[in-house]
This record gives C-alpha cells, structure tokens and sequence, in this order.
C-alpha cells in the first residue's frame, strides 16, 4: 500500500515544511459522497500509524455513513470557523458544509488556517454529477468549488451521459485548469496516494504565501517602487470597477440556484 507522510505539505515552488499541521479542505454538495470517499482515503491513503482527525460541519446531519474515529465538529462564531487542532495530532480533514457558499466558507476557513498556524496539504472538491447533469443552474457552484480545488473527485456517474461527462471536463481542460479530474467508483479512487499527494494544482492563489517582489532594470539594478510603477490613470479605474461590478452580480447570482428543490434533494439523498 502507498501512503504520504501525515505532515509533509508543499508549497507552489517545490519547498516540503514538514513541521506545521496538514489540513485537506473538502468541498462538494451535501449528498455528494464525501464521508464515504474521504473514509477510503484514510483507510487506504495514509500510513497505519497515522492519526487522521475529521471536523464536519455542525450543521449537517448527525453521523450515518463512515464512523471517523475522533470526529470533531466545526461551528461558525460571528463569520468565523471555531475549531481547535491544539489537542490532536492529524493530518487533518476539514469537511465544508455542503448546502452553504463554498466562497464564505473558503475565506474563513484560511482565516482559521493562519490562526492554527496550520498549513494546507490540498483541496478536494467531490462532484456529484448526477445532479450537475440534471440541474444545469448549479454549473457556476462547482465551477467556483473546482477554481479554488487541487482535485476533482466524479463521483455518482451511474447514469450520467457520456457526452455531459466529456463536456464538463472539457470546459476546464480548455481554460487549462491545472487540477486532476479523477473518478470515483463506488465510493473509492484507483489511487488514493495521488489524490493526498500535497502538491498544488489549482487555479486559486488564495492559499499562497505572499512574495516579496524586486523590480530591476535591464542592468540588473533594483528600481524603486514607486519609479518603477505602472502609470496610474481615471480610464483604468474605470475598467477595473465596471469589471468588479461585473464580477460581483455574477458572484450574487451564483449562490442562489433557480432549483431550489435540487438542493433540497441533495440535503436528503446519500
């Protein structure tokens, strides 16, 4: 069996800290699969000494499906996520809510990743495609998951056209998204090792460290900031708000489905 140290994580430029705790996000629609996938994961993923420590959302349902040895649960406090690692050893599993924007949940949840002084090993976004093939209105919700993920995890394709299947993959590798499109068979992956392997490959750089830019000229000396910044005018602030406004209409329209029964459906099918 192939397995990953439970506390190596890796940044964009190939560097291993192998001293912070590792966190996985997983994102996907409830009823998507998650627990049973991130189960075989664990089982078969990582090494038989590790201690893998689950936060689910405290607003899901109670457990029904794989028994995670040590689960915790994670709450919102005033737009932020409570969820303490100080007492566990990991590598930790942070599984979002599945019914809520994944957008508000990212951010708080880097603002709690900062604040453990914890370091993310990958995001995982679990695809239901049975219901993205059905309800074409939530196309823009896991479009959004699949921006901010490292691997996308098809699971539920029993029934599921060939062609739609295509087409959606298609999409991204066409914008050449860099993340895996991996699939799922009866709540299991060919190769867990790959999909825990914590390296990046997703179009976000939310999750990145911030780098120290030096401006040089083309004799190799440093230029000043402000001499060597781009000319600022009225017609680029224009642009720039028209398309922030843009942006955010679209934002305010993704997270509202005009099949409010397909969410429905997804809270109460496994």
């Amino acid at each position: 069996m192939s397995c990953i140290a439970p506390f190596r994580t890796a940044c964009r430029d190939g560097r291993v800290n192998s001293v912070k705790p590792s966190v996985y996000l997983i994102l996907g629609s409830a009823g998507s699969g998650r627990r049973k996938i991130l189960a075989d994961l664990i089982e078969t993923g990582l090494g038989d000494d590790s201690r893998a420590c689950v936060f689910l959302p405290a607003s899901e349902a109670p457990l029904s499906g794989p028994v995670f040895p040590g689960a915790r649960r994670w709450e919102w406090h005033d737009s932020s996520i409570h969820a303490p690692l100080a007492d566990a050893s990991g590598p930790f599993f942070f599984v979002t809510d599945g019914a809520s924007n994944p957008i508000d949940q990212i951010e708080a949840f880097k603002a709690w990743l900062d604040a453990q002084g914890a370091e993310l090993a990958r995001v995982l976004c679990v695809v239901d495609c049975r219901l993205a093939e059905q309800h074409s209105a939530l196309f823009g919700w896991f479009e959004a998951c699949i921006h901010f993920s490292d691997v996308a995890l098809l699971n539920h394709r029993e029934g599921v056209a060939n062609k739609w299947l295509s087409d959606f993959i298609g999409h991204f590798k066409n914008q050449y998204f860099p993340c895996l499109f991996e699939p799922v068979k009866d709540g299991r992956v060919k190769n867990p090792a790959l999909i825990l392997e914590p390296e990046a490959r997703r179009m976000s750089h939310i999750f990145d460290a911030e780098q120290d830019w030096v401006l040089t000229d083309a004799d190799g000396e440093i230029v000043d900031e402000q001499k060597g910044a781009t000319p600022v005018s009225a017609e680029m602030f224009e642009t720039i708000n028209l398309v922030s406004e843009n942006l955010a209409k679209k934002i305010k329209d993704l997270f509202v489905p005009s099949d409010r029964g397909a969410l429905m459906r997804s809270l109460i099918f496994p």
